[in-house]
């Protein structure tokens, strides 16, 4: 394999692993029989300053929700699902650093040069966070997932950015207890 081949490899998976990212957070109720749900509403979407992307979360959420085999139905829920959204700004941590080198191996031995450069990608990011809540009928909170996403502009790559978001964080939806696992 040529050395430029294997540092494009190494570049690719470098880059790879910066950006995956890390699970939502997530806690719930553990006295609470999450097998008996069936139904659920949507509560009322909070004031916002960007209710565009409110409107699209809280479109998605029910979606994944049904998609998951609930139903849709505020006459009769069994469960309540509200969610908050929250804008800001946060600093680019996403440096890209780049390692160059060359060695050689001998009979008496080996020597090698390398070097790291760093490049900032940029200096601050747009954040959204999303907190999805669920209740019991009686509003008592038994589970919660949160998970934020980074954004430039509005648009297809936001409404993107935002649907793979809250599908992150619902797959973690219902619990499984640690002993089922």
């Amino acid at each position: 394999m040529k050395c430029r081949q294997l540092f494009a490899i190494l570049l690719s998976a470098t880059l790879l692993s910066a950006c995956a990212g890390k699970p939502p957070r997530t806690d719930y109720a553990v006295d609470f029989d999450f097998s008996r749900l069936e139904n659920f509403t949507m509560l009322p979407a909070p004031a916002s300053d960007d209710p565009i992307s409110a409107e699209r979360i809280s479109n998605q959420i029910s979606r994944d929700l049904q998609n998951k085999g609930f139903k849709d139905y505020p006459r009769a829920p069994d469960f309540l699902v509200g969610f908050s959204l929250s804008t800001g700004d946060k600093p680019d941590e996403s440096n890209v650093s780049i390692g160059l080198g060359t060695g050689s191996w001998g009979r008496s031995g080996g020597i090698s040069v390398g070097t790291a450069v760093d490049l900032p990608t940029s200096k601050n990011v747009k954040e959204q966070e999303v907190d999805i809540r669920i209740y019991d009928p009686s509003r008592r909170l038994i589970w919660r997932g949160t998970d934020s996403y980074d954004f430039k502009d509005g648009g297809e790559k936001k409404a993107t950015a935002a649907q793979k978001t809250v599908d992150k964080i619902l797959a973690q939806f219902p619990p499984q207890p640690e002993n089922a696992k």
